[in-house]
């Protein structure tokens, strides 16, 4: 069990990671995304449900030891810190049965539908993240264009952006014609320089009330964007439907959301057309499984979220590789840097794409003398995100 920290706003302040060991030493890795307190607290509690529910185990009973997990101190329903608990266990319980059967996770979850994965990134600045600030590491709107541009020399063809900033505890929230305005001068600065040839995101995060959120929709239609990412935030679904009438834009959603039981009710309302499950959080790997199936019944796609570190993005391949209704993958800009010194060896990227590993397991070890060398500093042992907490 450990934490390591990252470039600020590139993948988080610090990500959280599980690594689990057999009696026959088989080891397999894991990680905790989102859980809503400081990092070493996050991995006492992540010790303490292992010894409770988990040790002694094997990691093949994945189903019950999720159902024991879940059902934990008799709540039974979706819960936010124990499905980031429980994710990290499960990914890493995968991960050794793979290894165990010599085989990646996608060739037992049906095998492998995809060579290689179409992927995106957000527009980050090119400035020095550590200069960033909470209102504009989403993406420079002065720069943007250029700066997506550049990421289409890297290959991508698709990028995402957020046009409406900062997000706050006080959200959702009426936005001014001021705001508007410059959301849609964004988009057309943006579409003007890529035409056709690069995909737009529309990465909001719930800021928007369901009508501001309707409005800028009108406004943006018109440059066709790949998706409108949670333009209200997670807790209503009716409303979240409300806007998906509302526009042609099809609606994402999904990333702060625990289990099937609470994704259901989205594709119910028909609230979301592309499911965007964070893995390190949602429940895991079968879980997600689970909700990609209901997904397809739906005639929805999947996009699993990753603003993570580099093991939640190894569980986001495993799994896609093995989707028939899999969409694009997020990811950090190439995944190198800091991000991808994590891991044993890079992950391979062509023409935007990137390759599935056949390796064993999650395909993809942690360094982990990199991680030993940058455990979370005590500045940074603080929840994530960091937001703004009084009204805008």
């Amino acid at each position: 069990m450990g934490s390591s920290h990252s470039s600020p706003h590139k993948g988080g302040t610090y990500w959280i990671f599980v690594k689990l060991t057999t009696d026959d030493g088989i080891s397999g890795y894991g990680e905790v995304y989102g859980v809503p307190f400081s990092p070493n607290l996050v991995c006492r509690m992540v010790e303490n449900v292992f010894e409770t529910y988990v040790v002694g185990r094997s990691p093949f009973d994945i189903e019950s030891i999720w159902r024991t997990v879940f059902s934990s101190a008799f709540t039974q329903r979706p819960d936010v810190s124990i499905g980031g608990v429980l994710s990290g266990i499960e990914i890493a319980c995968w991960d050794i049965i793979g290894k165990a059967t010599n085989q990646p996770i996608h060739n037992l979850l049906g095998g492998k539908v995809h060579e290689r994965l179409r992927a995106y990134t957000y527009l980050y600045p090119a400035k020095d993240p550590q200069e960033l600030s909470a209102k504009d590491f989403h993406g420079d709107k002065n720069a943007a264009a250029d700066r997506v541009k550049q990421y289409m020399n890297m290959g991508f063809t698709a990028v995402g952006f957020d046009p409406v900033m900062p997000m706050g505890s006080f959200d959702p929230r009426h936005i001014s014609m001021e705001v508007l305005d410059g959301a849609e001068k964004m988009m057309k600065d943006i579409r003007d320089v890529v035409g056709n040839k690069c995909d737009l995101l529309i990465k909001t995060h719930g800021q928007m009330t369901s009508s501001s959120a309707i409005r800028l929709a009108r406004r943006l239609e018109k440059y066709d964007p790949f998706w409108f990412e949670e333009p209200v935030p997670p807790g209503n679904v009716k409303e979240m439907a409300r806007v998906a009438k509302a526009t042609s834009i099809p609606i994402a959603a999904g990333e702060r959301l625990v289990s099937k039981y609470e994704i259901a009710p989205l594709l119910e309302a028909q609230g979301a057309q592309i499911l965007q499950p964070a893995l390190g959080r949602v429940g895991g790997i079968l879980e997600a499984k689970k909700i990609a199936g209901m997904a397809e019944a739906h005639y929805a796609h999947f996009s699993p979220h990753l603003f993570a570190g580099p093991i939640e993005l190894a569980a986001n391949i495993q799994l896609s590789a093995s989707l028939p209704n899999f969409l694009i993958l997020e990811c950090i800009e190439k995944c190198d840097g800091f991000f991808g010194s994590l891991l044993n060896k890079p992950i391979q990227f062509e023409e935007g794409h990137v390759i599935v590993p056949t390796e064993p397991g999650l395909g993809y070890e942690l360094n982990e003398e990199m991680l030993d060398a940058n455990p979370v500093s005590k500045e940074l042992d603080v929840p994530f995100p960091p937001m703004a907490t009084t009204p805008l």
